[in-house]
């Protein structure tokens, strides 16, 4: 190993297989504050801590900074550190410890970039720290259960984050907690659980992610003011596989999103939540979903607007009585379901379309049910009871204006 001081920076060629630990540590420790280490190709040992302004960056591939299977592999501690071009890999397994390839705490003005994350608990861990710019990492985690693994990237109490570009591939969740003011863009996630988990976070703008094969796309909740627009949410797994799910929530926007394949398309439990307040579903491809739209409690005053909803089993789901689906305003939106006609060829159905649900919906109340409920005996049920119906249908809404077409 060779470490050559040169312009403001310094370089560490590896000579060996294996660093010693304290090589890279050593070289931290060294550094003036604002200078940047970087690395030749090879294998450095973790962990380590960077409590000044620095730069850490592979300046070719193979730049490997290994845990070995103890604790966190980089913890930050200060403001200005750069992570670029590096492989980290094999932190720790304590979830008690937050075990993690990157840990970020109360800093500002970092950046994590172009990093491969790899058999780590946690990915990247960013705590009580702001204006972080985390992009175009892969994160995956270690080969345990689905619940067992870590989140691979965590903001807690942490504000003006970009996240962006980034992929997440067999990790638990990427949660937003306690956070506002993040921008999560054009990020890629599958095979994990939650892709993306909110709680108590507000004015967030999630834009343009790609999630599929997760068992939920999209979920926020005791949350308000954020705008999720242009995401592909498809193909959530299992009998309750959710595309965006909405939880005690206010003045939200969802605009322009494309959900399909998965047994709940948008999922509306109490929400909005605040009084004198709304949730604004708009221009939405929802598709091919069991349901399109699942109502639980009481949920009013959603505007769902000019959407497409096409190809899903049930457009619209009432679990309770109390929901009160019809208290919300639904106008202009493509019902392949609606039969009626456009007489005068305005785009617009010459009378409302009307969904009401009917006692026969067995399944709604007993999930085992739902395991017939493509058989011929459940759809001769389902026709029978539109045909004459044995009890007084329930009422979901009425779109006084829906439109003939799609993407008109």
């Amino acid at each position: 190993m060779m470490i050559r001081a040169e312009r403001g920076f310094i370089l560490i060629i590896l000579l060996s297989v294996m660093a010693a630990a304290s090589v890279l540590q050593d070289a931290i420790d060294h550094a003036q504050k604002g200078s940047s280490i970087r690395l030749k190709a090879g294998v450095y040992s973790g962990a380590i801590r960077i409590d000044k302004p620095l730069s850490i960056i592979g300046i070719e591939e193979g730049v490997i900074i290994d845990g070995e299977g103890i604790g966190t592999i980089v913890t930050i501690l200060s403001p200005y550190v750069t992570l670029k071009n590096l492989t980290l890999r094999n932190s720790g397994s304590r979830h008690d410890k937050l075990d993690a390839a990157v840990s970020i705490e109360n800093a500002t003005q970092c950046e994590v970039s172009h990093c491969v994350i790899e058999d780590a608990l946690f990915g990247i861990d960013v705590k009580m720290s702001h204006n972080i710019l985390i992009e175009y990492n892969t994160i995956s985690s270690k080969n345990f259960d689905l619940g067992l693994r870590g989140d691979g990237l965590r903001l807690w109490y942490s504000n003006d984050n970009i996240v962006r570009y980034n992929k997440l591939i067999k990790s638990r969740d990427m949660v937003v907690w306690y956070s506002h003011g993040n921008h999560i863009e054009e990020n890629f996630a599958t095979f994990c659980r939650y892709s993306l988990h909110f709680m108590y976070a507000g004015k967030n703008y999630v834009r343009n992610n790609h999630y599929e094969f997760n068992s939920v796309g999209i979920f926020f909740m005791y949350s308000k003011d954020t705008i999720a627009t242009g995401n592909v949410i498809k193909s959530s797994l299992g009998a309750t596989g959710m595309g965006i799910g909405l939880k005690d929530v206010s003045n939200f926007t969802l605009q322009d999103n494309t959900v399909l394949y998965n047994a709940q398309g948008i999922y509306i439990d109490r929400s909005p939540f605040e009084p004198d307040t709304h949730n604004y579903i708009r221009n939405n491809k929802i598709l091919y979903n069991a349901e399109a739209l699942h109502f639980h409690s009481l949920s009013e005053n959603n505007i769902i607007q000019n959407n497409t909803i096409v190809g899903n089993i049930e457009d619209v789901v009432n679990d309770s009585r109390g929901s009160k689906t019809n208290n919300n305003e639904f106008v202009g939106n493509y019902w392949d379901s609606y039969e009626g006609f456009d007489r005068n060829g305005d785009n617009i159905g010459d009378t409302p379309h009307k969904v009401y649900q009917y006692a026969d919906k067995l399944w709604l109340y007993n999930p085992e049910v739902k395991f017939f409920y493509g058989s011929p005996v459940i759809s001769l049920l389902n026709f029978l009871a539109k045909l004459a119906p044995f009890s007084e249908p329930l009422f979901l809404l009425s779109d006084e204006k829906p439109r003939l077409k799609e993407g008109v």
